[in-house]
């Protein structure tokens, strides 16, 4: 082997391997089937090895691939370190950072701030994925989760970037048709619109009150796995929601959304996640101390519903 294979055609390879399929690396890096192949081939062809196995169906690691996975990921690692010490030492953070979120916080809250990161620190590379669903950090590449939720796996880093709760409300309509609910137990009698969070069971909410923490479970003729969509149902007046503060204050704020029950709420934090130390990144780091102050900052402002 006379040449060391371009790094980009490793991540390239890394990417094929974590999916299986050329077309899903394809459609994450925004490029052609075509192109994903023949990096691949180009890569095959510096390694002197064939690393994977095609099949119409899905693609599978050779014994080669497989030794080149495990070499890849440790290099690209060294590369981010050296990176991440030669940023430390001028000051100026640089490289590949990935970001994730859930769907809705992800568009609303995230996506904005990452712009204002990105002109702080021209040097970074940002990707920015959402997902309606808890992903594992580690085997879908994520350096960073921005995260709502209290419950977080023990083998995570987390750090809490603000205060956050999820609270019961509906549209004035609604209320008026079929009354206010007076105990947890009266929920029971009411549509409610049921959202699939990342971190809790589908149709349980899960309440804290005067009474200690309480799981009650709900039903209802709408549910979805996206909250701005059951958002918008709750505004038509078609039931009662659980959602996070950040998300309703304005409408609550309008009076097109009311509170109920308000002795109960759902503590759900902002959290950026994460399954390396801050101390080895200054990537990472720039990136997490960025939402702490900007998340913060926010949350302050808008204390009040």
């Amino acid at each position: 082997m006379n040449n060391l294979p371009p790094l980009d055609d490793l991540r390239v390879f890394l990417l094929v391997a974590q999916r299986a399929s050329f077309i899903a690396a394809a459609q994450e890096l925004g490029s052609s089937p075509a192109y994903v192949s023949k990096r691949i081939k180009l890569l095959e062809q510096v390694m002197g090895a064939k690393l994977l196995h095609r099949s119409t169906r899905q693609v599978s690691l050779t014994e080669n691939g497989e030794r080149v996975r495990r070499w890849a990921l440790r290099m690209l690692d060294e590369v981010g370190q050296l990176l991440d010490d030669v940023s430390a030492a001028g000051g100026t953070p640089r490289g590949l950072v990935r970001i994730g979120s859930s769907v809705g916080f992800g568009r609303r809250h995230v996506a904005p701030l990452l712009s204002s990161l990105s002109a702080a620190h021209p040097g970074l590379e940002i990707r920015f994925d959402v997902f309606d669903k808890l992903v594992d950090l580690i085997a879908e590449g994520i350096d960073l989760d921005i995260r709502i939720g209290n419950e977080i796996a023990p083998h995570l880093i987390a750090r809490r970037l603000a205060r956050n709760w999820r609270v019961l409300c509906a549209a004035p309509a609604y209320l008026a048709v079929h009354g206010r609910p007076r105990t947890l137990e009266d929920l029971s009698t009411h549509n409610c619109l049921v959202t699939k969070e990342r971190d809790h069971p589908f149709g349980v909410w899960r309440l804290g009150g005067p009474d200690g923490q309480r799981n009650v479970k709900v039903r209802g003729t709408l549910s979805s796995n996206h909250g701005e969509i059951v958002h918008g149902w709750a505004l038509g007046g078609r039931g009662i929601m659980l959602r996070s503060l950040w998300d309703v204050r304005a409408s609550l704020a309008a009076g097109t959304l009311e509170q109920v029950l308000p002795d109960y709420r759902q503590d759900a934090d902002i959290w950026a996640v994460y399954p390396s130390r801050l101390s080895g990144s200054a990537r990472l780091r720039a990136c997490v101390e960025f939402f702490e102050r900007h998340l913060h900052e926010a949350s302050i402002q808008n204390a009040g519903p």
